[in-house]
């Protein structure tokens, strides 16, 4: 017997990206979002590149290609915004 699909679910990606998106600007607009530092976010990426070379999944950055790819994080919408 196949499960029924319930709630968000049942939705379309689309539906509920848009409800998503809409709870993250009210809880901006409130005040009760998460500010990320530079120093969260670092930490948070450190985290979540350990946990993926710990799996095997996380690409070999070589020096080069890191150098490039901090480069690249540091140029996006984040430094536009300020």
């Amino acid at each position: 017997m196949e499960k029924k699909k319930r709630g968000f679910a049942n939705l379309s990606p689309e539906k509920r990206r848009e409800i998503a998106s809409r709870g993250g600007k009210k809880a901006q607009e409130m005040g009760v979002s998460h500010k990320w530092t530079s120093e969260t976010a670092k930490l948070a990426g450190q985290k979540g590149g350990s946990i993926a070379q710990a799996k095997g999944a996380g690409h070999r950055f070589s020096t080069e290609e890191a150098k490039i790819a901090g480069q690249k994080g540091g140029s996006t919408r984040w430094s536009k915004e300020r």
